[in-house]
């Protein structure tokens, strides 16, 4: 194994044994059912109406008009139906929120946990009752719950995207076998309760604002990387039936002032990145595209694509354990104890089970950070909650009347954006926004509101009966960009956290680079901001950085969700 590149000074990299050296700079140059082009003119039979909504054995379509309620925790009913249009089924939920597995939930899904709250994501909670898991098929083995103490060379803590993305890298290109744990179900967390959306981003920030923020070379850098990003991404899920669904991603002016803003970025996307950004107005896109009746127009991108989470997840699943990767649900980390130095350190990580001692460790819990797990995370993630809704299956005469002609991903112009997109079994989902504690996410009002953009975009659907509807975490990091770095560079602990809501497709990337920077081969990643250092300190007004602002990050957030609405529909 090559040298340790720089991260553990003159001391030996744990697993290399070899002494620090300088790292070299990276040059800056840069097919499952219901595949669908970017215009309605291309697709043929797989536009949406061409596609009756019989996936999964759920092709009935229901009235509305209902006052149905989703299923929550131990069965109860959690939410009901909004503003009393249509009804919300929780189709296929169980008491326990999922189907079983081969190593069964321990407890029932909590929907209100808060990661700023909960001293841990829970002990083999079942899943949250998502599309995703209701239409992914039976979950695949795993190898149990730890049950003894055991030494091992790398743990990767969180079994979503990217922890098995790291578990596989490891394995494959470094002939590493990691053990993953996981607190509850495999995939439980923010892997399984997202939008499905691949894109060819990573963070929050536009083009713009890396140019603002590091300068036009390393934005040229970040941009290679997102771009390299997506093609690892599509070799990645090649061999894995995950309904990907290709196009690109379609940027919506929700009102006609974003309109100027999109087209300078598509401009310096086409001009500055060569990168092939194009403008729609609001005939062509609500003719040939999606008839989102907010549309002032759009800003069409080349790359993008819409995955089913949980068969990705699975797949994953399945792929790590092929190549030996030992995966383990219900083992929560109650305690972490760092003992020794450099090539001597062993961390600690106590599970209900036993004790784990690995040489190296890689943390991957997006959105499900517990503050208590390490130091080195207390405070460094802004957990954002995220709702989500799929309808009942739509039958093609409502699919073609509501101008719904694209499989392309979707996401809108506002700061608490929309994201949205027809699934290959003619449903619907749409996201955004939610509570902002989770002791608050059950209560109506999110599903109002996600019920609402649904009714604005597509009047039609305004009494379309709600099948599913569930919310999750979101990992963000203060400065809106992620990490995929060693915090310590005297300690063996790695992370990669922060999308802000973009970790689809980058999380297979941030998983490769986070192997690479636990083998030691430093060299090999880019030299870029997103890859270096510890993520931040809560942010205020973007003056400083400050731990002691943490406190009050939930109060300046109800601040400025009620500042972004004002933005976002009134300014």
């Amino acid at each position: 194994m090559e040298q340790a590149i720089g991260r553990f000074g003159a001391e030996a990299h744990p697993l290399t044994g070899a002494a620090a050296a300088r790292p070299r700079r990276r040059s800056t140059q840069g097919g499952a059912a219901g595949h669908a082009g970017i215009a309605a003119r291309d697709m043929g039979d797989q536009t949406p109406a061409a596609r009756p909504g019989t996936a999964g054995g759920h092709g009935s379509i229901h009235g509305a008009g209902g006052h149905g309620a989703v299923r929550g925790a131990e069965g109860h009913e959690a939410v009901h139906g909004a503003h009393g249009h249509g009804s919300v089924h929780g189709r296929g939920v169980t008491s326990g929120g999922g189907p079983e597995g081969e190593h069964g939930a321990r407890q029932p899904y909590n929907p209100t946990y808060d990661p700023l709250v909960h001293p841990t994501p829970g002990h083999g909670q079942q899943y949250s009752p998502t599309y995703w898991i209701d239409t992914a098929g039976t979950p695949p083995q795993d190898d149990g719950p730890i049950d003894s103490d055991r030494d091992v060379d790398v743990a990767i803590i969180g079994s979503g995207f990217t922890g098995l993305s790291t578990a596989i890298a490891l394995a494959q290109e470094h002939g590493i076998r990691a053990v993953v744990l996981e607190a509850n179900r495999v995939a439980w967390g923010c892997t399984t309760r997202n939008g499905g959306q691949a894109q060819c981003a990573s963070g929050r920030l536009k083009r713009s604002e890396w140019i603002a923020r590091w300068g036009l070379d390393t934005a040229l850098a970040l941009h290679a990387e997102c771009v390299d990003a997506m093609d690892y991404f599509r070799a990645q899920i090649a061999d894995i039936d995950c309904d990907a669904q290709p196009g690109g991603h379609l940027y919506i002016a929700h009102r006609p002032q974003r309109m100027p803003v999109l087209e300078k970025e598509a401009k310096l996307l086409r001009e500055t990145f060569h990168y092939d950004a194009q403008i729609l107005d609001a005939d062509t896109l609500r003719g040939q595209y999606i008839d989102d009746h907010e549309a002032a127009g759009a800003m069409h991108e080349p790359e993008g694509i819409g995955v089913h989470p949980a068969k990705l997840a699975f797949g994953y699943v399945r792929k790590a354990r092929a190549l030996g990767v030992k995966v383990h649900p219900a083992s929560p980390v109650l305690g972490w104890e760092r003992q020794g130095e450099g090539a001597n350190e062993r961390h600690l990580l106590r599970t209900p089970g036993g004790v784990v001692r690995a040489r190296v460790v890689g943390v991957a819990t997006g959105g499900y950070t517990s503050q208590t797990l390490n130091p080195q995370l207390k405070d460094r993630i802004m957990p954002i909650l995220a709702n989500s809704i799929v309808t009942r299956p739509l039958a093609p005469a409502e699919i073609e009347a509501n101008g719904l002609r694209t499989f392309q991903i979707i996401t809108d112009t506002r700061v608490l954006r929309h994201y949205y997109r027809v699934l290959p079994d003619g449903r619907l989902q749409i996201g955004t926004r939610s509570a902002i504690t989770g002791s608050d996410a059950t209560a109506p009002r999110h599903l109002d509101l996600v019920r609402a953009g649904l009714a604005r975009k597509f009047p039609g659907l305004r009494d379309v009966d709600i099948d599913y509807y569930w919310w999750g975490w979101v990992d963000v990091s203060h400065d809106m960009m992620p990490r995929i770095a060693q915090p310590d560079p005297h300690s063996a602990l790695y992370y990669a956290l922060g999308y802000g809501g973009n970790g689809v497709s980058y999380s297979a990337q941030a998983g490769r680079r986070l192997a690479q920077h636990i083998a030691g081969k430093t060299a090999d990643v880019p030299k870029l901001p997103i890859f270096e250092g510890a993520l931040p300190y809560p942010d205020f007004a973007g003056l400083f950085n400050a731990r002691w602002l943490a406190p009050f990050r939930r109060l300046g957030q109800w601040g400025l969700y009620h500042w972004y609405h004002l933005k976002d529909e009134r300014l």
